[in-house]
């Protein structure tokens, strides 16, 4: 498959150092995109679950290895830390190994659009006022994805390929959390609407968006954990939400990788 270069690729909720974070698919992203900026938009290391348990198997060292060696070959990269990386942002705008820590950061598309670009915990009450809830609700959801892991493997086993997440089926089932996913989206805008932006391009909340609200662009990149999804804007400074899937074929063991652009 041929590399598609982009102007710029937004990633976010990588969650390296946890089972969640499905670093197969993560790999096949960074081999196949390149980009003349790249944006770490928060919750790339998970020093959440890190804490509780040290899991660091050798493909989460080889995404890092990868995005160093990105930004040694001329990429930009801006790491934004998010709740789960939150020791980085004592870090804000020092340079480590080429990769620039910033908490924010204002992108200006090549058409003129200024996107404010921030993880989006910052907005979110239960996150910045309830950091015991969110860890609490935080380690509901890792059990939901280590049974989705789980039967993933089974599902492979018997030979069928299949995206589907527990988690995220759990999640859209739950009118509470359904209604938070709203909540959360009108409140960023609202915030940020009167500032001058034309947007804002975030993460946090694992659901991949882009829709305009009351003449607001609203961007979510998604994640790694369920979705799989990145931003990526083209030269022309179009914004699309691109969700990366990998199909094994049969054939001399080799891989042939699909896009699926929303």
């Amino acid at each position: 498959m041929n590399i598609t270069t982009y102007r710029t690729i937004w990633i976010s909720d990588l969650h390296l150092g946890s089972t969640q974070c499905r670093a197969d698919l993560l790999l096949d992203f960074l081999k196949y995109n390149e980009s003349e900026k790249l944006y770490l938009v928060g919750d790339i290391i998970d020093f959440w679950a890190l804490s509780k348990k040290m899991y660091w198997p050798r493909d989460h060292n080889t995404v890092i290895q990868k995005v160093l060696r990105k930004a040694r070959h001329g990429t930009q990269v801006i790491y934004i830390p998010g709740n789960h990386d939150e020791n980085v942002r004592h870090y804000d705008n020092y340079v480590f190994g080429d990769i620039v820590v910033k908490n924010s950061d204002v992108h200006v598309t090549s058409d003129g659009k200024q996107f404010l670009v921030v993880h989006g915990d910052e907005y979110d009450t239960i996150a910045k006022c309830h950091k015991w809830l969110a860890k609490l609700g935080s380690d509901g959801y890792d059990f939901l994805i280590e049974i989705n892991r789980l039967l993933r493997m089974v599902r492979r086993w018997f030979g069928m390929q299949s995206n589907f997440s527990l988690a995220a089926f759990v999640k859209f089932k739950v009118k509470n959390v359904v209604q938070f996913i709203s909540d959360y989206e009108e409140s960023i805008v609202s915030t940020l609407k009167d500032q001058d932006l034309d947007g804002v391009i975030c993460g946090h909340i694992h659901h991949a968006e882009i829709k305009e609200i009351d003449g607001f662009l609203y961007v979510n990149t998604g994640d790694f954990v369920e979705s799989c999804s990145a931003i990526v804007e083209h030269f022309n400074g179009t914004l699309e939400l691109v969700r990366w899937h990998r199909i094994e074929s049969a054939i001399a063991h080799n891989e042939v990788m699909e896009v699926n652009i929303d």
